[in-house]
């Protein structure tokens, strides 16, 4: 909803006072349907050539994200901390090889039952489970699952990025494809010379609209959008941080409470709970 708010007041203002100071709009509306064919066939043919398949995939799935709000709440890091707490007290209480059977099944598991918005992301359960795992087979040691957890936590930021990196690369093209559009209503025009004035000057406005939708596109609708989508995927990878820093803690022998708390404290401050509202959260699902 603010997106399409912030969209609204953006094109509301700059149209508006277009039209406020005596501008014709008839002239936009008149070139807009060919000239936003011209800008886009040209951006979304070369967008096509520029990326793998994969990575054109992952901008369609991505772009849907941007009309949401983010799921990164601190209702959703209680969840996620309180499941962390659980498991690590269950192990520390009857030894890890008691959630053997929550690692193997997670979705068989009482404890990830116990909180379905995590317990049921496919993203965080593979992610726990995994190094849990490693922490049950005792074959690694704290520093050699650090260094596994941040190869794992660069390739995700890698693949979240190349669909952000791609719409900028998008948003930067544009107005080179404004000024093709423009230079193609330039040459119609020379090729009218002996047309009246007026229609001169209707062929002139037509081939300019073309430099101006390429720039307002470019930074009033593409960037921003690949912008708001680059702060998403920030919010998906301070997730993955929280369950690596909780787990390493465990592993270097903290209790799970103090565990969680390192876990907590890496989080961003909006989305951070307090000490006492993660006390409070995890007494109540005891």
């Amino acid at each position: 909803m603010i997106v399409l708010i912030g969209y609204a007041v953006s094109m509301g203002c700059i149209f508006g006072v277009y039209v406020f100071h005596g501008g014709n709009i008839s002239v936009i509306l008149k070139a807009l349907p060919f000239e936003l064919i011209t800008i886009f066939g040209g951006a979304l043919g070369a967008f096509a050539v520029n990326n793998q398949p994969k990575v054109l995939k992952a901008t369609i799935a991505l772009l849907p994200q941007a009309l949401k709000g983010s799921k990164y709440t601190k209702t959703r890091y209680m969840e996620l901390l309180s499941l962390l707490y659980d498991i690590l007290q269950k192990a520390r209480k009857e030894g890890l090889m008691a959630i053997e059977g929550d690692v193997e099944s997670p979705h068989e598991s009482e404890l990830f039952k116990k909180y379905p918005t995590v317990g049921s992301d496919h993203h965080v359960v593979e992610f726990m489970t995994d190094y849990l795992r490693m922490m049950v087979s005792g074959n690694l040691n704290a520093h050699e699952i650090e260094s596994l957890m941040d190869s794992e936590i660069d390739t995700h930021h890698a693949e979240a990025h190349a669909p952000i990196a791609a719409i900028a690369r998008l948003a930067g093209a544009l107005p080179a494809f404004g000024i093709v559009a423009a230079v193609l209503g330039v040459v119609n025009t020379m090729g009218s010379v002996g047309q009246p004035p007026a229609v001169l000057g209707g062929m002139i406005a037509s081939a300019l609209v073309g430099t101006f939708l390429g720039i307002l596109l470019a930074y009033g609708v593409v960037e921003p959008l690949g912008g708001l989508l680059e702060q998403k995927s920030e919010d998906s990878a301070k997730e993955l941080q929280c369950m690596k820093t909780t787990l390493l803690a465990s592993m270097q022998g903290y209790n799970p409470a103090t565990a969680i708390e390192f876990g907590r404290k890496v989080l961003f401050s909006p989305d951070r709970p307090t000490f006492a509202e993660l006390e409070s959260h995890v007494r109540g699902k005891k």
